[in-house]
């Protein structure tokens, strides 16, 4: 379920299967996120699930805040009425410069921010973030094609 990276502390939690798929990931930034009562308890016991979430960055009075949404982190078993909702918006946490650098690409570039994994780092819950632009059909059809070519190569070479 969850896997000890080579790099050190980090611990990995969850990732979104359809990140890399269904976009083209242009660059990678890390986001702490602001989480409430016992959802970090339910993020040790249980895996959250990241597939259908994003990011959106919003511009409030000359300052920019990004949220997570629809990313799933299940009630916990052991919580009672102060448990969470498993739904809602989460609060990114990003240096203001990284924030309004979003804005811009989110904007007038056309990209879109996507959570690509959440993972523990020292303790504390951390998003990684992914800037992509969309890839069209043929796109996926030709990531798959170069794929099975690669496949195809590396079960020949072991041969």
């Amino acid at each position: 379920m969850s896997k000890e990276s080579p790099s050190g502390g980090e611990k990995v939690i969850s990732t979104n299967p359809s990140a890399h798929s269904n976009y083209f990931i242009q660059e990678v930034l890390e986001a702490g996120i602001m989480l409430q009562g016992t959802e970090v308890k339910s993020i040790r016991a249980q895996s959250p699930n990241l597939k259908d979430a994003w990011i959106e960055v919003r511009s409030r009075s000359g300052k920019f805040e990004a949220y997570l949404l629809n990313a799933h982190i299940g009630p916990y078993t052991h919580g009672n009425i102060w448990n969470h909702e498993s739904l809602r918006k989460r609060k990114l946490l990003l240096h203001t410069h990284q924030l309004s650098r979003l804005y811009v690409a989110v904007t007038q570039k056309g990209m879109t921010l996507v959570p690509t994994k959440m993972y523990f780092k020292k303790g504390r819950v951390k998003v990684e973030v992914g800037v992509g632009k969309g890839k069209k059909k043929f796109d996926k059809r030709e990531t798959l094609k170069k794929k099975s070519a690669d496949r195809e190569m590396e079960q020949a070479r072991k041969r």
